[in-house]
């Protein structure tokens, strides 16, 4: 079985929405869109490359497909990405689009999420998610997901999607990996690791 990973550029409050553009969320009218820009270095970029450049699969929501499919086929050569996105077979969970879709080597996922994404996992090695919010919440809910790479960003944005929603289901995770990069940015990994344990901190007198 192969493994699903999960890739979040988060706020210190939470917040994943939107931070590579402006109008990367369309007409949602968020109006705090592109905070992630002014921190990006190329070191930074180059060790998201390095986590990402294992992917034998993108899977992704319907909003980030049609963002990444409106950028990435014609995206310059020298951009690692765009040669790592384009290779790679790319799956989107929608009920709303409908196939053949445009990007070269895409595919909608068949069946219910839970059975379409298994079986994804029984045919990659890894299959990575990038952004997708309202799909991770679902991958989550359902225990699909074995690691989160999260770069977790020096700024406060009060508003916004989280990647942790209400409705998360508790998970232990376990730190694999971390980062301190020069511009504050922490860099961290988590595999997931089961149910959470709980104890009492009360002190019997």
């Amino acid at each position: 079985m192969g493994k699903l990973i999960v890739t979040e550029m988060v706020t210190l409050d939470g917040v994943a929405q939107s931070p590579s553009a402006p109008e990367e969320d369309g007409d949602s009218g968020y109006a705090l869109g592109g905070w992630q820009a002014p921190m990006t270095d190329p070191e930074g970029t180059r060790r998201m490359f390095e986590q990402e450049r294992s992917m034998d699969a993108l899977l992704l929501g319907r909003r980030t497909y049609e963002m990444f499919a409106s950028y990435w086929p014609t995206a310059p050569a020298e951009i690692p990405f765009s040669g790592l996105f384009n290779g790679v077979p790319k799956y989107v969970a929608s009920r709303t689009l409908a196939d053949p879709l445009t990007w070269q080597g895409s595919a909608i996922v068949a069946g219910t999420l839970a059975e379409g994404i298994t079986s994804l996992k029984e045919r990659h090695d890894e299959v990575h998610v990038v952004g997708s919010l309202n799909l991770v919440q679902s991958l989550l809910r359902f225990g699909l997901v074995d690691r989160l790479n999260l770069w977790l960003f020096p700024v406060l944005l009060g508003s916004g999607e989280r990647v942790f929603a209400d409705g998360t289901v508790p998970t232990a995770l376990r730190l694999t990996e971390s980062v301190i990069h020069a511009n504050g940015t922490l860099q961290l990994t988590y595999e997931t690791a089961g149910a959470p344990t709980f104890g009492n901190l009360a002190i019997d007198e």
